[in-house]
């Protein structure tokens, strides 16, 4: 009896941490550098099915934590809550950017300024994780981050579409599938429907199409429908167990989809993070500079000048916190190799900023070690 109960714990603990995904991350890196092409012959059917279809589940989570955070009681409750984080996410794609790009001309090869995007990204998932680990439930840093890299990655996915189009676009066909998914949400709505699965097969499945057709990133599909599926008036608190115990749409759908999302995050990791340590070179060292460097400088700086402007950021989120949470979110990892694949044809330049990419993973122990300097500190204090 001890035994099964020690068990659940353990299960417990590694799907609440996501260490799924990490298991995911450890055994692709190792196939890939012992085996390359069979890893490969493996990995790269996985892609669009976890990728494009499966990730758009985790999107939703994250999506749904920062929608209730908006929701009365919520860290982000109010507009002036809501701009800091967003100018931060600005913040956090430019000095990367111009960190990359300033490197890549000062020390070349110049055919590397193409991969200015790269070090713009942040992996909501590993992110989301690293905050969630060093921060207590509640702390308002976990959706400062949340918020900020969604904002990130939409803005980088929009960047992805339009510096680095893998077709022509199609903005017409966006803006009518996407209306015709947003007014069926906010028929279903009306209507009182109570089931979350309607939601997402019937405008979820309109979503998804739209932005694939639109030349923009699938796995974002639900981020716009959440918001109208029913939901409680208060937010109890971000991954508060009592969500499970409401009885509204939202909950229901974020209950169900809490452990489905962690094979697929299993999966995700698999499918993509399998690189080989030799392939490194410039490109590689310029993604993590602007990634270690670049991401903290420009949230740290971008969320003090929002602030000094007369923008709220959430009640108990100090500055030594934003500065780490501005190290978490330098894990750059899956929109960064987007960015890698879409910016180079495949040979040693597109391995290297891969590499980068992969790698970008160090901001995590420095997040750690961060937390560990400037909260310990003030604690023993």
């Amino acid at each position: 009896m001890m035994v099964r109960h020690r068990f659940e714990s353990l299960f417990s603990f590694v799907l609440s941490n996501s260490l799924l995904l990490l298991v995911g991350t450890v055994v692709a890196s190792g196939w890939a550098n012992l085996d390359l092409t069979s890893y490969e012959r493996l990995a790269h059917p996985l892609h669009f099915w976890i990728n494009d279809v499966g990730m758009a589940f985790f999107f939703a989570l994250a999506a749904k934590e920062v929608f209730e955070a908006t929701l009365s009681g919520g860290a982000l409750a109010s507009l002036a809550h809501s701009i800091g984080p967003l100018v931060a996410a600005v913040g956090g794609m430019l000095v990367p950017a111009t960190i990359y790009i300033t490197l890549a001309l000062a020390v070349g090869p110049p055919v590397l300024i193409r991969g200015w995007a790269i070090p713009c990204a942040t992996d909501i998932a590993f992110s989301a994780m690293i905050a969630r680990a060093i921060f207590p439930t509640g702390h308002p840093a976990i959706p400062f981050l949340l918020l900020l890299a969604i904002a990130d990655d939409a803005l980088g996915l929009i960047i992805l579409a339009v510096f680095y189009p893998s077709g022509p676009l199609s903005i017409l066909s966006l803006v009518v599938i996407m209306t015709v998914a947003l007014l069926a949400a906010y028929w279903l709505k009306s209507r009182g429907v109570g089931s979350f699965w309607i939601y997402a097969v019937g405008p979820g499945s309109l979503s998804w199409v739209a932005l694939y057709v639109g030349g923009f990133h699938p796995a974002l599909a639900l981020v716009p429908i959440v918001p109208f599926m029913p939901h409680a008036p208060h937010d109890l608190g971000l991954f508060d167990p009592r969500e499970s115990l409401r009885a509204n749409v939202l909950d229901q759908f974020g209950e169900w989809w809490a452990k489905p999302v962690q094979l697929i995050l299993l999966l995700f990791g698999f499918a993509n993070a399998g690189v080989p340590f030799s392939q490194t070179g410039p490109g590689t060292y310029y993604v993590l500079a602007a990634l270690l460097l670049g991401k903290p400088i420009g949230i740290l700086l971008f969320s003090t000048g929002a602030r000094l402007f007369g923008a709220r950021l959430p009640a108990g989120l100090p500055v030594r916190d934003i500065a780490i949470v501005g190290v978490a979110a330098a894990i750059g990892f899956t929109v960064s190799l987007f960015f890698a694949t879409a910016a180079f044809a495949d040979g040693p330049t597109l391995a290297e900023t891969k590499m980068g990419a992969v790698l970008s993973f160090i901001a995590a122990p420095l997040a750690f070690l961060l937390s560990r300097a400037l909260r310990g500190r003030d604690t023993a204090r």
